[in-house]
């Protein structure tokens, strides 16, 4: 009996530490199960592209190229080419470097800008790319792009299998832009010179684009820049703006949208928490800028103004005047205008357009940041044909 009671006490004592272990392991299964899941999980590094340009006289093709890039990654690194690179390769740039820089870090799209990039992708600068900027790929569109040896600037990122291409915005390019200025602006103080009619035939590139009639006798060279619903969509924000939002409105014409417009939109969008832009009409630009402006049709210079990360929402076709009915629609909390601009007479005109948010107490001048106007603009790229005609003249002359 004794050695039966033991043998039973000890069978006992043998299931609880087996049911112990079997509980223990349970548990402990489960809390290793429960601390995999309450662990957060590790973060997939993100995708980085980069893109280099020279981004001059920089227009909505730019940006959607720049809009497709970031779409191949998480995060968009540009590249924007130093001046003296581009003088050595293309000639001098119409836009300086550090305009070229505003006007490429002001994209939506763009997560960081590196400076004075290099014309051509070398072997050490693609390393540094890889190595200390963590780019996955390079990014370039459809279009060629030789260097001046007749070689492919993006030869080493291929080699490697770190390219990826994106198509040209179709319908628009900084030669086309440019010829239109010089083919059919009318400023003939300036423009309209025999001197002129090799950069003429050297920006138009052979395009058999008409001049037709845009008032007051001037040709205005037509842009086919065709727009489509979805390409608005691309380039719009998809939030509005939200319940109790300070609105403010600053309108204009934004032709050949520049540096200057950049951060006159940047200093507006501060003063409140949502920027709303009125775009005005081809017909009341030329109205009030002659029969040869504006440069870039209505479309055009509402995409670009929608690709700047400062302004909210446009208005395609905004009136010139501000009326109650629009503050009261668009529910406007404050009226803006900047102290550089080519139709500052308003102040002194009989309908002065912001009679009415300077009766409500709502209307406010900004200091422009920076002195450019699409007319300098124009300037300057007479200025460096004329620059480029007497280097070659001296060329000619020495050769003789």
């Amino acid at each position: 009996m004794g050695s039966d009671g033991g043998h039973s006490e000890n069978m006992q004592q043998s299931s609880r530490f087996v049911a112990t272990w079997l509980v223990g392991g349970v548990v402990l299964g489960l809390s290793v199960l429960g601390l995999k899941f309450a662990l957060p999980k590790k973060k997939k590094r993100p995708i980085r592209v980069y893109m280099d340009g020279c981004f001059d006289m920089m227009h909505y093709g730019h940006c959607n190229a720049l809009r497709q890039a970031r779409a191949l990654g998480d995060q968009l690194v540009v590249g924007v080419v130093s001046d003296a690179e581009i003088i050595a390769n293309k000639g001098p740039p119409v836009t300086p470097l550090h305009e070229r820089m505003i006007m490429v870090g002001a994209v939506k799209w763009v997560d960081e800008v590196i400076s004075d990039a290099p014309y051509a992708i070398t072997e050490d600068f693609m390393r540094k790319l890889f190595d200390e900027y963590n780019i996955d790929y390079i990014i370039h569109g459809d279009d060629p792009c030789l260097l001046p040896d007749g070689t492919d600037a993006y030869a080493l990122a291929k080699k490697v299998g770190r390219y990826k291409q994106i198509k040209r915005t179709e319908g628009v390019s900084s030669t086309d832009i440019v010829g239109r200025m010089l083919l059919c602006v009318r400023e003939r103080s300036s423009v309209d010179s025999p001197s002129h009619a090799s950069l003429q035939r050297q920006f138009s590139h052979g395009h058999s684009q008409k001049c037709e009639d845009g008032g007051a006798g001037s040709g205005t060279r037509v842009s086919h820049f065709l727009p489509t619903s979805r390409r608005i969509v691309q380039f719009s924000n998809s939030k509005g703006a939200g319940p109790g939002a300070r609105i403010v409105y600053i309108d204009g014409a934004f032709d050949l949208f520049h540096a200057g417009h950049v951060e006159i939109l940047r200093l507006a969008r501060g003063l409140g928490d949502f920027l709303l832009v009125g775009i005005h009409t081809d017909q009341t630009v030329s109205a009030n800028r002659g029969g040869h402006r504006p440069i870039m049709n209505l479309h055009e210079r509402s995409l670009s103004v929608l690709a700047c990360r400062y302004a909210d929402e446009v208005i395609i076709g905004a009136p010139r005047e501000v009326s109650k009915d629009m503050i009261t629609t668009f529910n406007i909390s404050l009226v803006v205008h900047g102290t550089v601009a080519e139709d500052n007479d308003f102040q002194k005109e009989k309908g002065n357009p912001y009679d009415v948010p300077i009766s409500m107490g709502i209307f406010k001048i900004l200091d422009s940041p920076l002195d450019i106007t699409t007319s300098s603009i124009i300037r300057r790229i007479v200025s460096n044909h004329e620059a480029y005609q007497k280097r070659n003249e001296k060329k000619a002359a020495k050769s003789r």
